[in-house]
């Protein structure tokens, strides 16, 4: 039977509120949601691509020990320091080009990427591991098989959960690099960023990483192998911590009339994307957090640019940071002079790029609470690189809801691209996002802020899926680093393109980068 839910137009079942509220959704999100498939997300208007000349830093080498030892002071402090991995994606679009192999109508390598995993098999780190299963499934080991012809079945042994169950595994899980006596996957290889630039005066060290349901047991079990060693290896203390996607941040899919999509006759519900990891992020309490995908990760012998700038992000972080407190505190005692709100003002403008050109018309009382409205929210500092051809957002100047101008990190469907101006100002876009991101969580009392609060909901994303053969729409949540860090105070730094590494096939994996 179809009933209305009170005060709202979407019609449910009563099978489909007890599913509702066995996620923890409210029916108000549901119907917000309905309502924004039917009106979409407005463009975000920007004025002008970031770049060195205008919005992103960049660290001389005169300025680096400075920065370097701000975050070595830093680190001596009762502070709660956490790196926080997004690694819940599974691995199934690495191995993309092999999905097909194994459907193709021929057996032999014919593709490139066919052709080049198998010329340089031998240089996987998951090679020694791929042979054993082969010798137990089939008899021969992999160069046997490739003797043989029997490519499909190696790939089989890798993908399938006979094997390795590589096509079905998060990256986290897989074997990256090898090195002289082992291979480590990419969660160790965090673990070992950690030890890196991450530990505090008491040789802790937080790592915090998020992961489907369905694979956590395995996450803990090798995190509670391979620590100890690492422990030993670096003389520090883990605390590893997990996490996973709330239900109540999944979204409702929708059918082409943007009324729910029925699934067997229940609501479909789907996972709201990255920006659902806010709340986990707010769940930490933690005064620094590091955030970075678990697929940009190199081997030790290649480490040293990433700890050099991930220190001197955390280093710019707390240097401003602190600056910010004092502001802040001066202003809580109400013995600042003019000269000093006008300094405040110029750091609002100089340092983190917000403009405001209202500002001019304010007088002292209005321009303290505009002063503090802005500086007393969360601080991110987020490394950027010059555009190489690598696909992902990007730093802009973008026009906020109040009408002030700040540094944002847009995804190019965020930008009406029809816009002939707009397009032109994307177009000039010299870096781009690799998710190098320094998070300080907490306000100038030590109190921790909701990070939700900051959430820009105007900033989602509606993409077409499907369903069992049917076409459905999907709602993503702002995401992590995009809209769902709208309101937050933001910094864009320079970091050159050594910093990022990341695996989106399995050949990336043959890339210097990740050769030990």
């Amino acid at each position: 039977m179809l009933i209305f839910a009170e005060n709202y137009c979407t019609m449910f079942t009563q099978e489909d509120l007890l599913q509702i509220a066995a996620k923890g959704i409210a029916l108000a999100q549901l119907e917000e949601q309905i309502q924004r498939f039917k009106t979409g997300f407005p463009f975000l208007s920007i004025v002008a691509s970031a770049s060195t000349e205008k919005g992103i830093q960049v660290i001389s080498d005169e300025e680096q020990p400075r920065f370097l030892q701000a975050w070595e002071n830093y680190l001596q402090q009762d502070k709660t320091i956490v790196k926080f991995v997004p690694a819940s994606g599974a691995a199934s679009r690495m191995f993309k080009d092999l999905f097909e192999f194994l459907a193709a109508d021929y057996d032999l390598p014919t593709a490139p990427a066919e052709k080049t995993f198998f010329n340089d098999i031998h240089r996987f780190a998951f090679y020694a591991a791929l042979n054993r299963v082969c010798l137990a499934n089939e008899g021969a080991d992999v160069d046997q098989l490739i003797a043989a012809g029997k490519h499909k079945a190696i790939v089989e042994n890798l993908l399938s959960a006979k094997g390795l169950n590589y096509g079905q595994l998060p990256k986290g899980l897989l074997l990256f690099h090898q090195y002289p006596d082992y291979p480590r996957t990419a969660m160790e290889e965090h673990l070992v960023e950690g030890a890196m630039y991450a530990c505090n005066a008491a040789r802790q060290v937080n790592v915090h990483f998020t992961v489907s349901p369905e694979h956590r047991a395995l996450f803990e079990t090798l995190s509670g192998e391979k620590s100890v060693d690492y422990a030993k290896r670096f003389d520090v203390a883990y605390q590893i911590g997990f996490s996973e996607q709330k239900p109540a941040t999944d979204t409702l899919a929708a059918d082409a009339d943007n009324q729910a999509f029925r699934d067997n006759g229940r609501l479909l519900f789907r996972p709201g994307g990255h920006g659902a990891l806010i709340e986990n992020l707010n769940d930490l309490n933690a005064d620094i957090a590091f955030v970075k995908n678990i697929d940009n990760v190199v081997p030790d012998a290649r480490k040293a640019p990433t700890v050099l700038y991930k220190k001197l992000l955390a280093g710019v972080l707390v240097s401003y940071q602190q600056q910010m407190f004092d502001y802040l505190q001066l202003i809580d005692s109400g013995k600042y002079t003019h000269e000093q709100l006008i300094e405040m003002l110029y750091f609002l403008q100089n340092q983190l790029c917000i403009k405001n050109p209202e500002t001019k018309h304010l007088e002292d009382v209005e321009l303290v609470l505009y002063i503090k409205s802005k500086l007393d929210r969360p601080l991110r500092v987020c490394g950027m690189v010059r555009n190489t051809g690598e696909p992902g957002g990007g730093p802009f100047l973008a026009v906020n809801p109040d009408g002030t101008i700040s540094p944002q990190v847009l995804e190019s469907s965020q930008i009406d691209l029809n816009d002939p101006d707009k397009k032109a100002l994307f177009e000039q876009g010299t870096h781009f996002n690799p998710v190098d991101l320094v998070c300080g969580l907490k306000n100038y009392k030590g109190q921790k802020f909701h990070l939700p609060d900051f959430v820009d909901q105007q900033t989602g994303f509606i993409s077409v899926k499907s369903k069992n053969g049917k076409q459905l729409k999907a709602l993503e949540l702002p995401g992590l680093w995009n809209g769902a860090m709208s309101d937050w105070n933001t910094v864009f730094v320079e970091v050159p393109v050594e910093t990022f590494n990341p695996v989106k096939t399995v050949n990336d994996l043959l890339r210097n980068q990740h050769q030990s």
